[in-house]
């Protein structure tokens, strides 16, 4: 990192292992005097601050419990934040999870890719926002994914428009939220689910970039192919060989510190960079970051259903105007 971080602050969600877990470490590396973790449970996030400060050597570390697939959790995690009443100057949105063979909903019936990747951190964002708990300077970044372009081989994203047409008359808002619980005619894929979830991160991000003021940024930033993290825990058989044959192909993957790093990189570009999605160069899982500019990924009545979709699914949760 090159800018001053004195005096700075973070919140990083899924931050108990894996890209989460580094991001965290090199933020104190960097200098941030507070850095915010979360994990599901308050055990879990109070071992990784441990960690954390051990690895580190800083005592900078605080612990935040909620569970992003619960909008309760989010509710309470989003006013034990009001109750510190210290603002963010980094808000990295990391957790997430890639599902297995069977389709898993929510208690909200949303499936369990896009609650966990996008729903839950839409509700945390815009609680954070309302209660004013982002910084006039605030960076957000997050967790994209280089299956959201569509030349990643065995990762496709739904034609969104084509897909509308053909089952919903065109209405681009009924096809996200059916594509969100997954209630639809398709078999599910795994692989499907999670390219979707990532494709409509990166739709929320360009959305939400129109509805932040002046000074404030966001962005999805693919972290590109890191094999040696649990996230893919829950992966399906073919979706685990894939990522072997990632790991072992020279170029094709990165080390969780490389990973993690492109989060803070974004995080440091100036506040008029908002509202892009950042990956790897077409067709590659890793290097240097780039804008992605491809038509499905830019497409603005795409983004703007997107949003209805994600305000409809989390219960009418929009953008705080009165913030």
């Amino acid at each position: 990192m090159t800018e001053d971080t004195t005096h700075k602050s973070a919140l990083v969600t899924g931050a108990t292992s894996g890209l989460g877990f580094e991001a965290a470490a090199q933020l104190a590396d960097a200098g941030y005097d507070r850095v915010t973790i979360t994990g599901r449970s308050e055990s879990r996030a109070e071992e990784a601050r441990a960690a954390l400060a051990t690895r580190t050597g800083r005592d900078v570390f605080e612990t935040l419990s909620v569970d992003l697939n619960a909008p309760a959790s989010v509710s309470a995690a989003a006013a034990e934040l009001a109750r510190r009443g210290e603002p963010i100057d980094f808000l990295l949105l990391n957790a997430g999870m890639v599902s297995g063979n069977d389709l898993v909903r929510t208690d909200e019936g949303i499936e369990i890719t896009t609650a966990s990747s996008l729903v839950g951190h839409h509700q945390l964002t815009m609680q954070m926002l309302s209660d004013d708990l982002l910084s006039d300077s605030a960076s957000i970044v997050i967790a994209g994914s280089e299956a959201a372009r569509g030349d990643v081989m065995g990762f496709n994203p739904v034609d969104l428009p084509e897909f509308a047409a053909e089952n919903f008359d065109g209405d681009l808002e009924a096809a996200v939220e059916a594509l969100m619980r997954f209630d639809v005619p398709l078999k599910f894929s795994s692989a499907t689910a999670y390219s979707n979830a990532k494709l409509f991160v990166a739709y929320w991000a360009a959305e939400l970039a129109r509805k932040l003021p002046e000074g404030m940024s966001v962005n999805a930033v693919s972290p590109g192919s890191a094999p040696d993290t649990d996230a893919g825990r829950n992966a399906t058989f073919p979706m685990t060989l894939l990522m072997k044959v990632f790991k072992v192909v020279p170029g094709m993957s990165a080390p969780v510190p490389v990973a993690a790093s492109r989060y803070i990189e974004v995080s440091e570009y100036p506040d008029d960079v908002s509202g892009e999605f950042f990956a790897s160069a077409p067709k590659k899982m890793t290097g240097d970051l780039h804008r992605m500019d491809h038509p499905h990924v830019s497409d603005r009545a795409s983004q703007e259903a997107t949003w209805k979709a994600i305000v409809a699914v989390s219960g009418d949760i929009d953008y705080p105007v009165a913030a």
